[in-house]
């Protein structure tokens, strides 16, 4: 988690700087966190970074040293009314909090992007990103979804599961759990975490399926711009918007399910109109 910040973390952060050099970057208006932890329990696993225009962007907590770095340096306080620009540009640091927050506040400009443009990104067809496995397709899927897995393998596609903790790798029901990067390579197609985006390895897991003829990447902390991501071989990102939001506040920091008040979307790159023809139409509304 300490290692140097990749390539990918530079090229979305420019993507990011170079929109608000044309339409501004509104300060923080607050930090909403859960109260806790709950095993299994995703609506307590995000943080929520509010604008002050009202833009949200989501970050995965439970990455190691953030939790502890959240409890300890209680910034709840410290980056309310700082440039969100400021803080976005933490997100180049090895430092976990910082990355965090940083891929938050970038979650949000995106997002303040997308809404400036009048660009509403289609809705998720199903829970995989439109994966579509089948028999025939070997699927690599990157950090255990259990909920995920069941429906990859009754579609009859072979499954294998890439997991950083040992305690996990191992043959299951219908699927095999392993440490080995390399055996993304014979995939056919790719299902993986935006966790990705937070623990810098991103481009490596990129490099080793880049034979699949899909790669998807899901998950709430995914509401960036995605041009990053598919110059780097992604065919589409799944992400997470709030579509009501005192309903959402109110139910993450209660620790309740926030889902209801929230849209699953996903972008595929041959759809996408690109982050420079978004910023364009963004700065003509903006004016």
């Amino acid at each position: 988690m300490n290692a140097t910040p990749s390539g990918f973390a530079a090229a979305l952060l420019a993507d990011v700087e170079r929109a608000c050099e044309r339409i501004g970057a509104p300060r923080v208006r607050a930090l909403h966190q859960p109260p806790g932890f709950t095993p299994g329990h995703k609506d307590g696993e995000f943080c929520a970074l509010e604008l002050d225009d009202g833009s949200i962007g989501l970050s995965f907590l439970l990455l190691e040293g953030t939790l502890d770095a959240l409890a300890a340096e209680r910034p709840g306080h410290a980056i309310r009314a700082m440039s969100s620009l400021e803080l976005a540009r933490g997100y180049a640091s090895a430092h976990p909090l910082r990355r965090a927050l940083g891929l938050a506040a970038i979650n949000a400009l995106s997002q303040r992007l997308f809404r400036l443009a009048g660009y509403t990104p289609p809705p998720a067809p199903d829970a995989i990103g439109g994966l579509e496995p089948g028999a025939g397709d070997r699927v690599g899927m990157v950090g255990w979804f259990p909920p995920l897995t069941r429906q990859i393998v009754a579609s009859g596609a072979a499954l294998v599961v890439l997991e950083l903790d040992p305690a996990k790798a191992g043959e299951k029901d219908g699927f095999r759990v392993t440490l080995d990067l390399r055996e993304l390579g014979p995939c056919t197609k790719v299902l993986s975490t935006t966790t990705l985006m937070l623990n810098d390895t991103l481009d490596s897991v990129l490099a080793a399926c880049e034979a699949a003829r899909r790669v998807v990447l899901i998950g709430p902390g995914g509401g960036c711009l995605p041009d990053a991501l598919f110059a780097r071989g992604v065919h589409a990102l799944g992400g997470t918007g709030i579509v009501d939001r005192d309903a959402f506040v109110d139910a993450l920091v209660r620790g309740e399910r926030w889902g209801p008040h929230a849209r699953k979307y996903c972008i595929e790159a041959r759809d996408y109109p690109g982050a420079a023809a978004l910023t364009v139409r963004a700065n003509c509304a903006h004016r």
